[in-house]
């Protein structure tokens, strides 16, 4: 990924929820140019966060065996005034999981208030070719933590 949109993994539950946090700060590189002195979060990128979320929840879910990728959003409901500079929690839940793909569904909240949501992510499944070095990768940006509820070697 270019760009990710998790700053941080709060909690995550496999196979059931996740929380995460992500503050969009000016220096962006997608801001840069794009808007006055008061630039506005684009709502797909808000869509990106959320399809990001619920993603790491589905692959940490299958233990780093499988990656998805985003291919059907539904419903999703986006603010037209987040200000660059917030301070976003970012929510999912696996709503239904299979072999060969996961239904989830996520939302945004900010200072305690629903902004965002999707009630539809739909992810399909995808052999990792090599676990290990995914669970390394994923230690190494900080969204498996030990304390989490199941280790790995």
């Amino acid at each position: 990924m270019r760009f990710i949109f998790i700053d941080r993994v709060t909690e995550i539950e496999s196979g059931k929820r996740i929380c995460g946090v992500k503050t969009f700060p000016l220096s962006e590189a997608y801001l840069k140019g794009h808007y006055s002195k008061a630039p506005l979060i684009p709502g797909s990128i808000l869509i990106e966060a959320m399809s990001q979320i619920t993603g790491w929840l589905v692959v940490y879910t299958y233990r780093c065996e499988i990656f998805c990728a985003i291919s059907m959003i539904r419903n999703a409901k986006l603010p037209t005034d987040l200000r660059a500079g917030a301070m976003v929690e970012l929510h999912g839940e696996l709503v239904d999981t299979s072999k060969n793909w996961s239904q989830c569904r996520a939302w945004v909240k900010r200072e305690g208030k629903e902004i965002a949501s999707a009630e539809r992510l739909l992810f399909p499944h995808f052999k990792e070719k090599s676990p290990d070095e995914a669970i390394q990768s994923y230690r190494d940006v900080g969204w498996i933590e030990p304390q989490w509820d199941w280790e790995v070697s």
